[in-house]
């Protein structure tokens, strides 16, 4: 199978991370690339790098013995030996560019990754359009729960601390793998968890079916020499198709979810306010399954962990259940922010339809339905929101009051004629064809950012949720929301 063509040769070895010498890191305070530094920094590597602006990220890694700077500049290059980037940076980037002129090493993040990843007995990827970064983390706190010890790298930071990435010493190596360019079959995983296929990236991968062959691609990577295993959420079409196409290649297959022939399989789905309970069934043994966060999907993400986890690396069901029932979750996943004025606040990072779909249904389930849920959603690239409108208006309806932002372009260029509203105007006429969820006049486009908290400030009231959603500076708003509740500027009535 082959990939879209990229910058990056992904199938090409990589150095061993002794080899790196000094490394700087382009965009260094990002969430991926954060990752990579802490890494080498526990290595004690030399590590410098820059990022657009100035962040608590930044003086984080600064504290570890990064050099950070704020602002590209070739002159941050001196005497560095590797540079590390995304598919996000541009060849245009001063620092890039320089890099490339000097004929210096660049990498890819997953390429670093993959470096550092080295020669660790078991490497397992968790990739999927949905659930990836949860389902990493689950499964990296679960093994540690069993007394495993593993290095990971996830793209979002663990709320109870440890940051986004750190090295164990038990042998394996947990690490979320994008496939939003391709870069996940870097890694050569010997345990490879897929939680859904579903059309997304489409600016990468063109269409759905090119989307298939990639995860396609990506299995085909899976080392079949260790363990070689495909653990795949057979509830999702896209990775039920996957997990026929592993097995035909030899790769052996577990599969999870609610269908009568999972592996791992889910019954009972029952909340209970910000928990998830449910029973799994594996084995022919019933068990319990406790999860410390709301929603159906958390639940399907804490089984592919545990199938991961038991079938792949031999920990015990009962360590990693104790874990998951200890699950003290990743930032921007549905993240409780704090309350005031009687008004919860919960930021979630979801960015395509299925993942809005699932933070507001789980959102409802929280309120009630005596409560109110206001959804604040910023559209997340100018090509997804073109491609996905429709799909973002459903998936907000069942909310009482949306407000939607305009669009965070990201490596972007800006498209004609999208905007935000056009995600506005798709809430509107979901919820006039169901007849359900936002009601007309509480569908609002608010194109200007300094509007959208006085919009929220106007409309919120005690008892409600107010939702912050997106991959993009939306989640800067809910602190600041937070804030003038606190001053008793609204939630009072």
């Amino acid at each position: 199978m082959s990939l879209p063509p990229t910058r990056f040769d992904f199938t090409a070895p990589v150095p061993r991370v002794e080899h790196l010498g000094v490394v700087h890191i382009v965009a260094i305070g990002g969430a991926g690339m954060s990752a990579v530094a802490r890494l080498l920094l526990e290595l004690g590597g030399r590590v410098s790098g820059s990022d657009s602006a100035d962040s608590p990220s930044l003086r984080a890694l600064e504290a570890l013995g990064a050099t950070v700077h704020v602002g590209h500049d070739a002159a941050h290059l001196e005497g560095v030996d590797t540079v590390v980037v995304s598919s996000a940076i541009r060849e245009s980037n001063p620092e890039l560019a320089a890099a490339r002129a000097r004929g210096l090493r660049v990498l890819h993040r997953a390429q670093a990754l993959t470096s550092l990843m080295g020669t660790t007995a078991v490497r397992v990827a968790v990739a999927g359009a949905n659930g990836k970064t949860t389902t990493t983390a689950m499964l990296a706190e679960a093994l540690a729960a069993d007394g495993l010890d593993p290095s990971y790298a996830v793209g979002a930071d663990l709320v109870r601390g440890g940051g986004n990435a750190r090295l164990g010493a038990g042998g394996m190596f947990v690490v979320e793998a994008d496939e939003s360019d391709g870069s996940f079959v870097s890694y050569r995983p010997q345990v490879a968890v897929v939680t859904s296929v579903q059309p997304d990236h489409l600016d990468f991968y063109g269409t759905f079916d090119g989307v298939r062959e990639g995860y396609r691609a990506f299995v085909e990577t899976i080392d079949r020499v260790g363990p070689g295993l495909l653990v795949a959420c057979v509830d999702d079409g896209g990775a039920r198709g996957l997990a026929g196409f592993a097995a035909q290649l030899g790769v052996r297959v577990v599969g999870y979810g609610q269908a009568d022939d999972a592996d791992v399989r889910i019954e009972s789905i029952e909340p209970d306010g910000l928990t998830s309970r449910a029973s799994l069934w594996h084995n022919g043994v019933r068990h319990a399954l406790v999860v410390p966060a709301p929603g159906a999907h958390t639940v399907f993400n804490a089984a592919g962990a545990f199938a991961a986890a038991v079938e792949g690396l031999g920990a015990s069901p009962a360590g990693v259940l104790a874990g998951l029932a200890d699950f003290g979750g990743t930032r921007r996943r549905f993240e409780l922010k704090g309350e005031a004025g009687g008004i919860r606040v919960v930021d979630d990072y979801a960015h395509n339809p299925a993942k809005v779909a699932a933070a507001v249904a789980t959102a409802r389930g929280v309120v009630g339905e005596d409560g109110r849920l206001l959804v604040v959603f910023q559209p997340h690239l100018f090509s997804r929101t073109r491609d996905f409108a429709e799909e973002f208006g459903a998936a907000l309806a069942p909310a009482d009051i949306v407000i939607v932002m305009d669009v965070y372009g990201a490596r972007e260029d800006p498209l004609p004629g999208v905007t935000g509203a056009l995600v506005a105007d798709a809430v509107t006429a979901a919820s006039a064809e169901s007849a359900v969820g936002a009601h007309a006049g509480q569908v609002l486009f608010v194109g200007e950012r300094a509007d959208v908290v006085p919009a929220v400030m106007h409309l919120a009231r005690r008892g409600d949720l107010v939702l912050t959603v997106g991959a993009g500076d939306v989640t800067e708003l809910g602190p600041v929301v937070l804030a003038r509740l606190s001053a008793g500027r609204a939630g009072l009535r």
